[in-house]
């Protein structure tokens, strides 16, 4: 195999040993140099010229990334994109912008520098605020990645109980990261909330609060047509028929403005008994 296939399949950048122990000639690594198809990071790190920049940290370091850091790799949804490199490795790195995480639990990603699936939710619910891991490891207990009891059994103990907290705000209930975060918000208000709620005549509802509020979260691709606008004024006029109330928030309301939402909440909530 050639050098230039062998570090794309490695993430772009890999250590010259790997190359070598994938059955790459030295004179092949060589001969690559010369022609600027790949570059030398320095004395033992090879990378193709477009290599991503959080993978060539990670091998630069001898680290695997993880955590927030290892979310776009796993197609994890993610609220916040990570302000530091997450990185799991031996030693702990020398730089202070750097994230160092606890040992692995199980195998690593077998081509790139990456922490197993499930390292990577572990030490997101250790690393994380809770919302941000909460998010992470709904998308991937959503998908069926893994199941709660394999998180479970690598958080026991009293060190592990903040971890364990934010595992239990997870229920698979949501289709995007901004739902997550909503029935968080009302969750944590003490509100009663029904998620994925299938109304006769209706249809389903993203939320349900205290079994008469409608709370509807859209994204950013929302409304986007004349018809679909239609559809929705339909909608919004039936549930309200039905016996319903009905809000609806948007990316920036819920991401931004969360306070202000709640508040909205709990004034039409307060307007009628709640059960």
């Amino acid at each position: 195999m050639d050098a230039v296939t062998t570090l794309r399949r490695a993430g772009s950048v890999a250590r010259t040993g790997r190359l070598i122990e994938r059955g790459v000639p030295r004179r092949e690594i060589a001969a690559a140099l010369r022609s600027g198809a790949i570059i030398r990071l320095r004395v033992g790190v090879l990378a193709l010229p477009e290599a991503p920049q959080d993978l060539v940290v990670a091998t630069m370091e001898n680290a695997r990334l993880t955590c927030a850091s290892a979310a776009r790799h796993y197609d994890f949804w993610l609220l916040h994109p990570p302000t530091s490199q997450h990185l799991a490795s031996h030693a702990r790195a020398a730089d202070h912008r750097i994230g160092h995480h606890r040992p692995l639990s199980v195998a690593v990603h077998p081509s790139l520098p990456l922490v197993g699936l499930v390292d990577a939710l572990i030490h997101a619910l250790h690393c994380l605020p809770a919302v941000d891991a909460a998010v992470m490891v709904e998308s991937s207990l959503r998908r069926g990645d893994t199941i709660r009891p394999f998180l479970l059994e690598r958080l026991q103990g009293n060190r592990n109980g903040r971890a364990r907290a934010v595992l239990d705000l997870v229920t698979c209930t949501a289709d995007s990261a901004l739902e997550v975060v909503a029935r968080i918000l009302f969750l944590q208000a003490g509100l009663h909330v029904e998620a994925q709620v299938q109304l006769d005549g209706v249809g389903r509802v993203d939320f349900l609060l205290e079994g008469f509020l409608v709370v509807e979260v859209d994204g950013d691709a929302f409304h986007s047509d004349r018809a679909t606008r239609r559809k929705d004024r339909r909608r919004n006029n039936v549930t309200i028929t039905s016996g319903y109330l009905v809000l609806r928030y948007g990316y920036e309301d819920i991401m931004f403005h969360r306070e202000d939402v709640l508040a909205q909440v709990l004034a039409v909530l307060s307007g009628r008994a709640v059960r």
